[in-house]
């Protein structure tokens, strides 16, 4: 349990400053005058309305003049030169205060300080003390000391082009969710922000969670749109998917061309039973608009709700159509949703070409079960690339000791040394982002680190 503390004080600095703590931006301030380490104090924003986001506690205070490499330290932190410049021009000294910050419960409404511009870089009291633990800290304790370190050394910051990268995308975010999730990315990979990550929203999830409601109805036009929008959504392009379309190219409810055809009727239902006319109708059509050869090599889709009849069971059958469920359809485009190119569509292909045919809700359902195991796999061995070098001090780490790891951290399924190492591969690649790597000469001398988490919903 965190042990809590009273705090009478607040440090009053501008609000830019403090909203880069926040953020993780930064973990130094500039105050007016000498903190000592140790000392808690909340963060008064000199702004108009205050409220009172975090509190901190002062690690280390560094004096610094003129002879300190000022460049160094302004990449490092988020003053420039010129501005450090002035502030050693007006008081001689900087007084560089590493902060290890904290996030409050809930914001704490204050009167406003009338006197608050005088007060920029001091103390002031607030007129209650708050109460306050290490509940919520900003960063992690590990990569708050790796940057004290760098800081207290005045190394070169690792990636000055993702920092640049960032600044440059921080005012887009609040109205660009795209934004916003590179952002997120961004400051996770350069330790940033150790707040737990979540799976970013996807907005398409509105109509995505409607397909098997609209499905088990009787409004077909709407059913067919929602399932043109899904096949999108899982990567198929053509012509034959305008969701805004009413009634499908030659008569086809929907017909995907890349990255394979597959030719495809729809049927929303609320009680009654699929008859033989579903399946004779793709049949029919299919083959008209297409041509024998190019509706022979194409995959043959229903989605449809109700129970098949005989005759149609039969139909789809013998003709090697597919038939699935409005419900089985939107599994397969909210697992897309939460994880981005999780449906191998050319894996779905061998799973939709492969018998058994008809009623196909099994060997699909088959699929998806492989898709969320191989993620569940993926996510665990992220974790323990993270807890692995957290237990044990050290930056990255090799393959071997990562699978000697595996076995002891209760796995999802055993996995030889070669598929962990091709998996980590993959999650180090800049497309995931998950994992970082430092190439070897080797396999067995390829170094791994953790960046950030892959959560399960």
């Amino acid at each position: 349990m965190n042990q809590q503390f009273s705090i009478p004080t607040a440090l009053c600095l501008s609000v830019p400053d403090i909203e880069a703590l926040i953020q993780g931006r930064t973990i130094v301030a500039l105050p007016k005058m000498f903190i000592r380490p140790g000392q808690r104090f909340a963060l008064y924003p000199a702004d108009s309305s205050v409220s009172i986001k975090a509190w901190a506690k002062c690690e280390l205070c560094q004096i610094l003049d003129e002879t300190k490499p000022l460049d160094i330290l302004s990449k490092l932190t988020i003053w420039t030169p010129k501005v450090l410049k002035e502030i050693l021009q007006k008081q001689q000294y900087l007084f560089l205060t590493y902060l290890r910050v904290y996030h409050l419960p809930q914001l704490q409404e204050i009167p406003v300080n009338p006197n608050i511009q005088e007060k920029l870089g001091k103390f002031v009291s607030l007129p209650n003390s708050l109460t306050v633990s290490e509940a919520q800290p900003v960063i992690n304790d590990r990569t708050f000391t790796q940057r004290k370190h760098q800081l207290e050394k005045l190394e070169p910051p690792l990636h000055p082009e993702l920092e640049e990268l960032q600044s440059a995308i921080a005012s887009l975010t609040i109205s660009q969710p795209a934004a916003k999730q590179l952002d997120d990315d961004i400051k996770a990979f350069l330790g940033w922000s150790s707040d737990k990550p979540t799976n970013p929203l996807d907005l398409d999830l509105s109509w995505i969670q409607k397909i098997a409601k609209v499905g088990n109805s009787s409004d077909g036009h709407t059913f067919e749109k929602l399932v043109r929008k899904g096949l999108l959504k899982l990567g198929f392009t053509g012509s034959g998917l305008n969701p805004d379309a009413t009634g499908g190219a030659g008569g086809m409810d929907f017909y995907t061309e890349q990255p394979y055809p597959i030719v495809g009727e729809c049927k929303a239902t609320k009680t009654e039973k699929v008859t033989d006319g579903t399946p004779a109708q793709l049949l029919k059509i299919g083959m008209n608009h297409l041509g024998k050869f190019q509706y022979d090599t194409s995959i043959k889709l229903i989605v449809a709700a109700g129970e098949l009849n005989f005759f149609a069971s039969r139909t789809a059958t013998e003709n090697q159509m597919n038939v699935i469920s409005p419900e089985t359809l939107q599994k397969l485009v909210e697992l897309q949703a939460h994880y981005k190119n999780s449906i191998n569509l050319l894996e779905l292909k061998e799973c939709l070409q492969q018998a058994p045919f008809g009623l196909a809700e099994d060997k699909i359902n088959i699929y998806i079960d492989k898709v969320e195991q191989s993620i569940r796999l993926r996510s665990h061995i992220i974790q323990l690339v993270k807890n692995y070098l957290q237990n044990s001090g050290i930056e990255s780490a090799g393959v071997e000791a990562l699978h000697g790891a595996y076995f002891g951290s209760h796995p999802p399924q055993p996995i030889k040394t070669a598929e962990m190492h091709e998996i980590l591969i993959e999650l180090s690649s800049p497309l995931t982002g998950y994992l970082g790597r430092i190439r070897g000469s080797d396999c067995k001398s390829d170094r791994f680190y953790f960046l950030r988490d892959l959560p399960i919903n």
